[in-house]
């Protein structure tokens, strides 16, 4: 028997083993992100602002589920889009539809995408002392849009990232293999940052000007990019993905802190809201023990030292018990044990805690299919796609779904729609041999 044929067959006894299971993951995952995350297999090359509108709407949602969505703490976020509202508004494109969130990713950085969706991780968000840092982090990102740095990418490089990196995006949200990567947790949003050396000088002078504008004194740059700074040099290892999107020097530290006793010395004494960030941020602040167990686990596993990792996670869930990302991050790290039972308890407390996430619910269903219960799957398999439609790996995997609970008719509409997406990888050869082998294609 070939191996679609094995395959199918112990699909059909609901005898899937696991390494059925890791290709199947493994075929979903890469094959669904062959496009351009841009949809169409459309490139990112001398884009209007339409277009750099679109790509926010298209790539945006995904990136920030892939960094376990934006914290649950409304109060936060509308005080950090509040900061950012401040600042966009003294900016050189004020039209464009700038959205801010805090994430629940636990590494240190901030990003956006050339339309102005910005995230930044609860990890960096953690560390900041007032709120001129913050106003610098995003007046930092808001300098990118604005020079449209982003729109400026262009050429078949930029072609091979995007699928490169949308499938780092997926494979690393699978809950298998190496489960996380620091170095390229960005997923989708690395192709929109990775910027040159000038590229982050204007983005650092253009925030620093759009911060003094919206009245917080200039020295906040020079205090974000020195604790950037200091904690790579404490701690390199966590900060890996900060520094690989966004590379740091003390020559940039020295610019901003030039600007700031020279073109901008009327600001220093100005209040940089040290009382008011605290009084926002005391909330998130009683989760540091958390966040930084949390870094250190995903660093462990970034290394496969599962145990180790382990521990960490089982120290962070000690201090947040109902934390999503500890128990996302602890679930990932049990199923990389093969602790599947133990992994699954820890994937539904996630679900439960944060139904409206998506990644949790994949998490779910992946283990759900290992434990041979194909209808849990799809349930949470249904869960993803509703809240976050569009992958066309979750299209494929329902499919398989289905074809585990013996709804041949439903899981040949599945695979069919997966075709019309793509026609190529493992998991597009599986869908048309299913589809050939029940008659429905020649």
């Amino acid at each position: 028997m070939t191996h679609h044929e094995l395959l199918a067959a112990a699909l059909q006894r609901n005898r899937i083993t696991r390494r059925q299971v890791l290709w199947l993951l493994g075929a979903g995952a890469l094959s669904g992100c062959a496009a351009s995350p841009t949809g169409g297999g459309a490139i990112l090359v001398g884009m209007d602002e339409d277009e750099e509108k679109a790509v926010d709407r298209q790539v945006a949602p995904q990136q920030f589920s892939q960094d376990l969505g934006a914290i649950q703490d409304d109060a936060l976020n509308a005080y950090v889009a509040e900061v950012g509202s401040r600042l966009d508004a003294k900016s050189h494109r004020p039209q464009m539809p700038y959205s801010y969130r805090v994430l629940n990713a636990n590494y240190v950085n901030a990003y956006t995408f050339p339309g102005g969706a910005m995230g930044v991780t609860r990890g960096i968000v953690a560390d900041l002392h007032d709120e001129a840092e913050l106003a610098a982090l995003l007046g930092h990102e808001l300098g990118h849009v604005n020079a449209r740095h982003a729109a400026q990418r262009k050429g078949q490089a930029l072609v091979a990232q995007v699928a490169v990196s949308g499938a780092n995006l997926i494979a690393a949200g699978s809950g298998f293999g190496s489960l996380v990567d620091l170095g390229g947790q960005l997923g989708a949003s690395a192709l929109l940052s990775s910027y040159s050396r000038d590229n982050e000088r204007e983005a650092d002078a253009l925030g620093q000007e759009y911060m003094v504008r919206a009245g917080y004194p200039a020295s906040g740059m020079v205090g974000l990019q020195q604790l950037l700074v200091d904690q790579d040099k404490a701690a390199p290892g966590l900060m890996q993905t900060m520094f690989s999107t966004h590379p740091m020097s003390r020559e940039r530290r020295d610019s901003a802190r030039e600007l700031a006793e020279g073109r901008y010395a009327g600001s220093l004494k100005r209040d940089a809201g040290r009382e008011r960030f605290m009084d926002h941020t005391a909330g998130l602040r009683r989760l540091k023990p958390a966040i930084e167990a949390c870094q250190q686990g995903e660093l462990a596993m970034s290394r496969k030292q599962y145990a180790a990792a382990e521990t960490q996670f089982a120290r962070a869930l000690k201090a947040a018990p109902r934390d999503y990302a500890a128990n996302f991050r602890m679930a990932q790290c049990l199923q990389a044990q093969d602790k599947d039972e133990a992994a699954q308890r820890h994937a539904e407390t996630a679900s439960a805690v944060y139904p409206a996430e998506a990644q949790a619910h994949k998490l779910v269903a992946l283990l759900a299919l290992g434990r041979k219960e194909p209808g849990a799957a799809y349930e949470h398999l249904d869960r993803y796609d509703r809240l976050l439609p569009g992958d066309a790996g979750i299209t494929f995997l329902k499919g398989v779904s289905l074809e585990g609970m013996g709804k041949r008719q439903e899981a040949a509409g599945q695979y069919a729609a997966y075709l019309k997406r793509t026609r190529q990888g493992k998991a597009a050869e599986y869908a048309y041999s299913r589809l050939q082998g029940w008659g429905y294609v020649k």
